[in-house]
């Protein structure tokens, strides 16, 4: 065995070229002629002079050879020879057929090596089918190699959420993605990773139609509600190449970083229909119209929105455009009779009732909502914080009469100020009083008392109103609705912690845009998967399906013959009951990829 290179000359201008084969000398007939093992292709660039140490340690590999002759291999070569090793045994390789005949081995010869995991993979894997995600993308025009980087982004995302750089690494090892697809991910460079982002991106709009569209298709639900709402997540480092990085409210607390915003606009089953990127500081009542116009959705579709997207503009939109609403009022104003409400929801400590209200004028309904446990929450928010006021209120007023404290008359009123602003929800329930000495300039005392405003959180803790122009729902069917909200919150829980959305690394508009499009077509397909295993009485979380299908493994078990030949055995472990549980409910086989063996002469 040894690498032979071949110098050929192509293109007009007579370049010319280098390409490396491994290949071994065989008797045919009498003559001595050359078998190709394995092509090296013309980027080989391995030192000429560790050749021999190359192919020595990969005859070794391949024979199942202890290292009898001390060669010393660095650890890329080392691996280099794992991989040319692992891809000549799978180009000898055949199916394992059921009952295919018995061979005497050596019990101590026995190796198991080269894992790779392929649980995770194969669910994912089958998504993409279901979905026709790999034939989309070749009818867009992504080649081979594009193909491969794209569903390596897509499935590195399911399955090790992290950078594109960490993916690269994770394709690599200890991921057998490539196994599944019949690709070489060893031999990827990482930049081919980075360059099927952007792609995915420009096609962001025609994937994200042929996904909802398949997704309806195989779920059979209607396009009948839609949920919006928006969220950002945050920037490693300055991001000063990315004109979208902005300061903004993080939703994570993390207002010391630049920001960038998501926005979504899911079906009623959870299912994305359209997303669209904004500035860190987008202001969310502004980005309704520019979402929604490009849908299509038929006339009626009702569009439910939380109180930061429903100002009175953004109300009159959809009414201007067909479209029914139920939204989270914005009135401050908080009014509830129970006795002229019904119970939506019975649980103890956590009942729900409604009180329905019709506007006499404009038809439109309102829905005063009064929760047990919004209620318990509320009040113990206020609870913590009037403490708190109260706490600082006596420490200032018990260092009137102490050394070193402010005892100034105006410097007391601004510390109550500052005092107020800081703890604005229950300041204005309290009436403060501060007595000034009339021979100095020095206050002597401070009192207060706490008077709640009426109709406000203090006094009615758990209300909240709900409005919408649809007129022929019950108040259940109307509060169940606007409770999908919660499952669009659990959406971006899901791509932040689960799918590695946050923080991004990338500086430029393009791959932070490229890196949050490969997280959403992520989330389309867990939530194929996600929705698939729900009907058949499967509720886990994505993070727990993970960890239950990242064990499973494909491994090569090398023996040594009585006839004096080495056989390499590949294939899968067997699945553990909670992952054929999840393989049954799918409706795959539990076998992931083929079973082969490989004969090696010695």
């Amino acid at each position: 065995m040894f690498i032979r290179r071949t110098t050929t000359q192509r293109g007009s201008f007579g370049q010319t070229y280098y390409t490396c084969r491994l290949v071994e000398n065989e008797r045919v007939e009498g003559k001595v002629k050359q078998r190709t093992l394995l092509n090296l292709g013309r980027h080989f660039d391995v030192p000429q002079e560790q050749w021999k140490d190359l192919t020595a340690r990969i005859k070794q590999h391949l024979q199942a050879q202890e290292d009898i002759f001390g060669i010393e291999l660095s650890a890329p070569l080392e691996t280099l020879a794992l991989r040319y090793a692992a891809q000549i045994i799978d180009s000898q390789s055949v199916d394992i057929q059921a009952g295919g005949g018995f061979s005497s081995v050596e019990l101590d010869s026995i190796q198991i090596r080269h894992p790779r995991t392929v649980g995770v993979e194969n669910i994912a894997l089958h998504a993409v089918q279901q979905l026709e995600l790999d034939s989309k993308l070749r009818a867009l025009g992504f080649n081979q190699h594009q193909v491969a980087a794209a569903l390596g982004n897509i499935v590195a995302r399911m399955a090790a959420p992290a950078s594109e750089r960490a993916s690269h690494q994770w394709l690599q090892a200890p991921s057998g993605l490539g196994e599944l697809l019949a690709y070489d991910y060893e031999g990827m460079r990482l930049e081919r990773l980075y360059q099927a982002s952007d792609l995915l991106y420009k096609h962001r709009q025609s994937l994200q139609a042929h996904l909802y569209k398949h997704e309806q298709s195989l779920f059979g639900f209607e396009e009948t509600i839609s949920l919006y709402d928006l969220t950002n997540t945050f920037f490693e480092g300055t991001a000063g190449a990315n004109p979208l990085a902005k300061r903004g409210r993080s939703k994570e607390k993390r207002s010391d970083c630049p920001l960038v915003t998501l926005g979504l606009v899911l079906d009623g089953s959870g299912f994305v229909r359209h997303s669209e990127i904004f500035s860190g500081n987008a202001v969310e009542a502004h980005t309704l119209e520019g979402m929604l116009s490009g849908l299509g959705a038929r006339p009626g579709t009702t569009v439910v929105l939380d109180a930061g997207i429903a100002s009175e503009d953004n109300i009159q939109w959809l009414i201007a455009h067909g479209y029914r609403y139920l939204v989270v009022s914005r009135e401050r104003k908080r009014e509830f009779d129970k006795a002229s409400s019904v119970t939506v929801k019975q649980q103890a400590g956590a009942s729900v009732n409604v009180q329905r209200v019709v506007d006499s004028d404009t038809g439109e309904v309102r829905l005063y909502c009064h929760s047990e446990l919004r209620e318990k929450k509320e009040q113990a928010i206020h609870d913590r914080f009037a403490e708190r006021f109260e706490t600082a209120l006596q420490d200032l007023a018990n260092g009137l009469y102490k050394k070193g404290c402010t005892k100034v008359y105006e410097k007391v009123v601004e510390r109550i100020g500052r005092l107020k602003e800081k703890y604005a929800r229950v300041a204005q329930h309290y009436e403060i009083k501060v007595i000034k000495d009339e021979k100095s300039d020095r206050a002597i005392a401070i009192d207060w008392v706490q008077k709640k405003k009426p109709h406000t959180q203090a006094t009615h803790p758990g209300i909240y109103c709900l409005r919408t122009d649809i007129d022929d729902w019950n108040e259940k069917t109307l509060w169940k609705t606007y409770t999908m909200l919660t499952d669009l919150e659990s959406v971006f829980r899901s791509l932040k912690s689960e799918l590695g959305l946050r923080p991004i690394y990338h500086h430029t508009q393009e791959r932070v845009s490229g890196h949050i499009f490969i997280t959403l077509i992520a989330y389309h397909l867990v939530h194929t998967l996600r929705t698939q295993l729900k009907s058949k009485g499967i509720h886990d979380s994505w993070k727990t399906l993970r960890s239950k299908m990242q064990n499973q493994q494909r491994v090569t078990v090398t023996l040594h013959c009585e006839d004096g030949q080495v056989v390499h055995l590949r294939k899968s472990t067997r699945a553990e009951p909670a992952q054929k549980q999840i393989y049954d409910a799918l409706g795959i086989s539990s076998q992931a990829g083929r079973s082969q063996k490989t004969f090696i002469k010695k």
